[in-house]
């Protein structure tokens, strides 16, 4: 092989190698985040209720970057909200009651007093105020244990985000966490637009 050629396929095989580690740490970064979805309405609160309230949303686990995306869009409550988290884990997925792994009484910046608005924030699960502080306690005693302890009840089914309001003060809306949101669905545009 003419030497020339020979550098230009070497140096092409370098760039080509290069570009594939390139794409695979970008798969492996992409590969941490988790979505899921929720749909949260008064019948899956319990006791189940008759609110004509509804949202949608979607939360993305990061555990590489140890963070917890929450967005949700709400509508039709029958009463202001009062308080808005994250409960688990419960005893079967999907069903039953649990104790509040997140924020108390709402996420940081969440809308209060309102029948209907959106949230969007990335909670820092590192930091304690990103959690109840018994949920800490009773998982371990650190952010580290709590964070894992509520990403395998989020992975199993067994944790679910409610909307709580005036007129119902345990809770007017709720959905299980569901995983993961489907690859055709993967932006938060797309999840508001299947429930629409």
């Amino acid at each position: 092989m003419h030497p020339t050629v020979s550098r230009f396929v070497s140096a092409r095989s370098l760039v080509v190698a290069f570009a594939a580690i390139a794409l695979a740490t970008a798969g492996a970064a992409n590969a941490a985040i988790v979505s899921y979805s929720v749909v949260l309405n008064g019948p899956s609160e319990s006791p189940p209720n008759a609110s004509p309230g509804t949202g949608v949303g979607q939360v993305d686990v990061d555990a590489a970057a140890h963070t917890m995306r929450v967005q949700v869009t709400f509508s039709g409550l029958t009463g202001p909200t009062t308080a808005s988290h994250i409960h688990a884990p419960t005893a079967v997925a999907g069903a039953g009651t649990a104790g509040v792994a997140t924020t108390t009484p709402y996420f940081a910046g969440f809308p209060i007093g309102v029948t209907s608005g959106s949230y969007d924030n990335t909670l820092d699960m590192t930091l304690a105020s990103s959690y109840n502080p018994t949920y800490i306690t009773n998982n371990g005693g650190t952010t580290a244990s709590a964070e894992a302890a509520l990403f395998a009840a989020i992975a199993a089914g067994k944790a679910y985000l409610n909307i709580h309001s005036q007129t119902f003060g345990g809770g007017e809306i709720r959905g299980f966490l569901l995983a993961p949101v489907p690859a055709v669905a993967k932006s938060w545009g797309q999840i508001r637009n299947l429930y629409r």
